[in-house]
């Protein structure tokens, strides 16, 4: 594979809909991809990601709108025509076929000729470290080698645009989080326009340039994964991306308050609205004693309801004075544990100014 013949080429998804009778499967929906972008489509099931890649794929027909790839119409094009390499989610390999044959396959559909393929295909198996397995049979094939293979055959023929549609969910966690590395490297290497479906928020965060976050057909928020995380548009995708509790917030002469605490906010958090919540990321709430100043931090009291373990941390639920239940890690450290609060016990969180970040009340 000739890796400088891979041009990354931008799309262009202008007022997407597709409707079945009642439902708004995918509801005039708009944004642009970078050329040689990975893009993740992040949502729950049901809120139109799948549909969306299906529509960029060519299998499912749009009820209206444009998807232009660098600067061309493809609606109406049969999706052999699009140029599009695409991993389905349970790979969708030949069982009748070598990994070799199954790899080829594309470029026979081309009318490459024999010599070529044979070139192409070795390329693509050094490239998904699978050198050396071209006459093993699919059965013969790991989870995570049957993966492999899929990406191979997918980008033998240097399309134009790579989809991946939910391509880790066969694997088990450990080798799922190594192929998420594996297919970010071989995508830094090929430089193609990359989209991907998930509904694996680490995923999302791990893999990606630019996450798109969907609910109920429509496009949440689209963001760097690090603005997505600590700058979310709504307590939806608070929610959705990573552990949050909230706090409810009252507008007041002298800033936002809990009760008749004034909220000391990071810089740069502003909202008009008479009611906003306080995020609270677990990893940034901290477990105190002793001094309590307001020294730019937020200060809560309540009692334990519960320590739970959870090998690298241990996740404690605070039930705060007023009333709300929020959430603490701490990382575990052997020396540390056996002082910790006990469910039951009282207990003081910490939130620093700059971890405390504002989330509209509007979805």
């Amino acid at each position: 594979m000739n890796q400088s013949a891979i041009t990354a080429l931008p799309v262009q998804i202008q007022s997407l809909s597709k409707h079945y009778g009642e439902v708004r499967a995918v509801n005039d929906v708009s944004f642009d991809i970078k050329p040689g972008e990975f893009l993740t489509l992040l949502g729950p099931s049901g809120s139109g990601k799948t549909t969306l890649l299906m529509m960029i794929a060519g299998f499912t027909r749009p009820t209206a709108g444009s998807i232009r790839i660098g600067g061309q119409e493809i609606v109406h094009l049969p999706p052999h025509k699009r140029n599009i390499g695409m991993v389905f989610q349970n790979y969708a390999l030949f069982p009748h076929m070598t990994v070799g044959e199954n790899i080829a396959y594309p470029l026979k559909l081309r009318k490459v000729g024999k010599a070529e393929i044979e070139e192409r295909v070795q390329k693509a198996l050094d490239m998904v470290q699978l050198s050396g397995f071209a006459s093993r049979g699919i059965h013969q094939m790991s989870g995570g080698q049957r993966q492999r293979v899929a990406l191979a055959r997918a980008i033998v023929f240097e399309p134009r645009i790579l989809l991946l549609d939910e391509p880790l969910s066969a694997l088990d966690k450990q080798l799922r989080e190594t192929m998420q590395i594996e297919i970010r490297k071989l995508h830094d290497r090929l430089g193609m326009t990359t989209i991907s479906v998930t509904h694996d928020q680490r995923e999302a965060l791990t893999m990606s340039d630019r996450v798109a976050v969907f609910s109920n057909g429509k496009l949440a928020q689209i963001a760097t994964p690090t603005d997505l995380y600590e700058h979310p548009a709504s307590k939806f995708i608070a929610e959705f991306i990573g552990e949050s509790s909230f706090l409810p917030l009252r507008r007041t002469p002298r800033g936002y308050a809990y009760g008749d605490q004034v909220i000391q906010l990071a810089d740069g958090e502003a909202l008009q609205d008479d009611e906003a919540l306080l995020m609270l990321r677990p990893e940034r709430v901290r477990v105190v004693n002793g001094d309590l100043s307001q020294d730019g931090a937020n200060f809560f009291s309540g009692s334990v309801q519960s320590v739970v373990f959870q090998g690298e941390s241990l996740l404690f639920e605070v039930m705060l004075d007023a009333g709300h239940s929020v959430y603490a890690r701490v990382g575990n450290r052997f020396e540390n544990i056996r002082s910790l609060p006990q469910a039951g016990e009282r207990v003081t969180l910490r939130l620093d100014r700059a971890d405390a970040r504002l989330v509209s009340t509007k979805d």
